[in-house]
């Protein structure tokens, strides 16, 4: 009876601790922080509590927020190309989770938040050396952001990086910043209807900051 005893206590933070992970406010609290977050440490921590996550949670979001963070890293790095394709690699195995969690027949918004995040990994990627990496990643960002605005064209995300990719890409090559501003300001209209919560409400501070360039 003594060994059953100790076996259940030793039992027990194990337990508590999958319970908390799978507690819906566990994912509450890591979204909370994640639209605060500002910094490559920020993400970085935010990345691995999602993922630690995502091994108790089901659902499709841990392992979506988890890509998002590495994505955003991505572009916080955008200048030091040689750093970032980990953070892409680790994003899509995540993201490719995410999406096995999805039922792509009755979910197709939940999808459509899935190829935005792609998109903007594979723009990542091609930060890493625009001159190699822009042929080869360019059109597959410009292809999840297609199949993003197909099943849900009033989603905010996808059309905040239709602006952004529009107001980066050089006139001559068909960029056009004043379309742009338009998309980033139809954006923000679309995220003042949404509420917060888990499900994605990011991309107030990212078309915030385009209309403000």
């Amino acid at each position: 009876m003594k060994k059953v005893m100790i076996m259940l206590v030793a039992l027990i933070p194990v337990g508590g601790f999958a319970q908390q992970q799978g507690d819906p406010s566990a994912l509450e609290q890591l979204v909370a922080k994640l639209d605060n977050a500002t910094t490559v440490a920020d993400y970085e921590a935010l990345e691995t509590q999602f993922v630690t996550l995502s091994a108790a949670d089901e659902q499709w979001l841990p392992p979506y927020y988890a890509a998002l963070c590495d994505a955003n890293i991505g572009f916080l790095l955008e200048k030091e190309g040689e750093r970032i394709e980990p953070y892409s690699d680790r994003g899509l195995e995540q993201l490719k989770e995410a999406r096995s969690r999805i039922d792509t027949a009755t979910q197709q918004k939940e999808l459509a938040e899935v190829y935005v995040v792609a998109s903007l990994l594979y723009r990542t990627k091609v930060f890493v050396n625009p001159m190699t990496m822009g042929r080869k990643y360019g059109p597959t960002a410009g292809k999840y952001l297609q199949l993003a605005l197909q099943l849900d064209a009033g989603n905010p995300r996808a059309i905040y990086v239709d602006a952004w990719n529009k107001y980066h890409t050089p006139k001559a090559w068909g960029g056009d910043r004043e379309l742009a501003k338009e998309l980033a300001q139809k954006s923000l209209a679309l995220l003042g209807q949404e509420q917060q919560g888990v499900q994605p409400h990011w991309g107030v501070r990212e078309n915030t900051a385009l209309l403000n360039d």
